[in-house]
C-alpha cells in the first residue's frame, strides 16, 4: 500500500523526524497534536478550552490533506497535564465530535517538549468506502 505523509508545517517535524499524519491505504494516524498556529507559536496560553480548539483545528486541516475528514475519526486520545481541565476539554471536543462519537481516552501527563501547552491530541481515522 502506497504511504502518503502529511506536513503540518510544526518546526518540530524536521527536530524530531515525524509527519503530522501519515495515510496507509484507508488509515489515517495523527500523531500528537500540540496548541501551536502555523507559525509555530503556542494558541491560547493558559487557556485549556482554545487550546484544544486549536488542536482540533490543526487535525481536521491534517485530515483534510489527506483526504479525509473529522467524520472519518474513529478515536481520540487527549493528554493533559492537568487531569482537572478534562471537562473543559471534553466540551470543545464534543462540538466537533457530539455525532460522530469515536472511542476517546483522556489522560494525564507530566508535561510536553513545552511547558506551555496544556493538551496534546491524537486521533486515527478510517477513510470509509462511500
Amino acid at each position: 500500500m502506497k504511504r502518503k505523509l502529511i506536513s503540518g508545517g510544526s518546526p518540530f517535524e524536521d527536530i524530531v523526524g515525524f509527519s503530522r499524519a501519515v495515510r496507509v491505504g484507508s488509515y489515517i494516524s495523527v500523531g500528537g497534536t500540540a496548541p501551536m498556529d502555523a507559525d509555530g507559536n503556542t494558541v491560547g496560553k493558559g487557556d485549556i478550552s482554545i487550546q484544544t480548539k486549536q488542536c482540533i483545528e490543526t487535525i481536521k486541516t491534517a485530515l483534510e490533506k489527506a483526504g479525509s475528514g473529522l467524520h472519518d475519526v474513529i478515536r481520540t486520545r487527549m493528554l493533559l497535564t492537568n487531569i482537572e481541565d478534562w471537562k473543559a476539554a471534553a466540551d470543545v471536543r464534543a462540538s466537533y465530535f457530539k455525532t460522530i462519537k469515536p472511542v476517546d481516552t483522556i489522560m494525564q501527563v507530566s508535561r510536553f517538549i513545552n511547558p506551555d501547552w496544556l493538551i496534546e491530541i491524537e486521533v486515527d481515522a478510517v477513510v470509509s468506502d462511500s
